[in-house]
């Protein structure tokens, strides 16, 4: 059998550093000529309409994975959330986590946390803050703010349940800065992001000049296991419906993700 030839990222340490950098260097370059409008501006001062609370619980019992890793994700969550906190959302403006918190160096202060790297636990400077774009990501999906760019950990489900109080299949998987957490306001509406750590959580809430027509609930439906040739496997869906505030009755439903995530724990 001919043997497989490495990609030139998989050379060696070096050729995957010039790897990433060439990813970064061409998402600002993509960024530059799309004349995109990013959300820059922080403000102190609240908007006064509160649509939607949430807060995260830092340090989770994820398996066999190192605690400390845990501990390193608190400061690092500590050190991104004033750089997230009070970003106004004018209309036509995005949303751009990255562009906010930038890299995630040892250097600035970030430590080893968790990451996942090819559907599997791994370590990294920085690890952890995807995290923080999950507790974005679950407040705007209470909003009418309009998701541009998500990725997710897909095909997996990592860890066993501890805690959860939001469904399975709302997470967000990001690297610095090509794969990135994006949200464009394409209302008429003004939003605001606040975000804080108070020791035991990650905080967040999103804020809004004016009240939204509709409200939002998202919940799972359907989710079960299922035994298949090759494992086990988590399903369902995780769908969002859209509430007309006046009357309380639900006018639109949408599936916002269909899982199908094969378990790598022991049952």
């Amino acid at each position: 059998m001919k043997k497989q030839r490495k990609l030139f990222c998989e050379i060696s340490p070096l050729t995957y550093r010039i790897s990433v950098e060439k990813g970064i260097l061409l998402r600002h370059l993509r960024d530059c000529l799309r004349f995109v409008s990013f959300a820059r501006e922080r403000r102190e001062k609240y908007l006064p309409v509160l649509v939607y609370r949430h807060g995260s619980l830092i340090r989770r019992r994820l398996g066999n994975v190192n605690m400390q890793l845990q501990e390193n994700k608190a400061v690092n969550l500590s050190l991104a959330a004033p750089k997230i906190s009070g970003v106004v959302i004018k209309p036509g403006q995005t949303f751009s986590f990255w562009k906010l918190v930038g890299r995630t160096s040892a250097a600035r202060g970030y430590r080893e946390g968790l990451t996942i790297a090819r559907g599997a636990p791994s370590q990294g400077v920085g690890g952890g803050l995807c995290q923080f774009t999950n507790l974005i990501h679950w407040m705007v999906l209470h909003s009418e703010l309009t998701i541009v760019e998500h990725h997710h950990h897909d095909g997996v489900d990592l860890f066993p349940d501890f805690n959860r109080t939001i469904p399975f299949g709302t997470g967000t998987s990001i690297t610095y800065n090509y794969l990135d957490y994006r949200v464009k306001n394409n209302t008429d509406n003004t939003y605001q992001l606040v975000t804080w750590v108070d020791g035991e959580y990650l905080r967040g809430e999103l804020r809004a000049l004016r009240r939204q027509s509709y409200s939002y609930h998202v919940h799972a439906v359907g989710e079960h296991f299922s035994r298949e040739a090759d494992g086990i496997y988590r399903c369902g869906e995780v769908v969002r419906d859209k509430i007309d505030r006046r009357t309380g009755v639900v006018v639109e439903q949408q599936v916002v993700r269909r899982n199908h995530a094969k378990v790598l724990y022991d049952m």
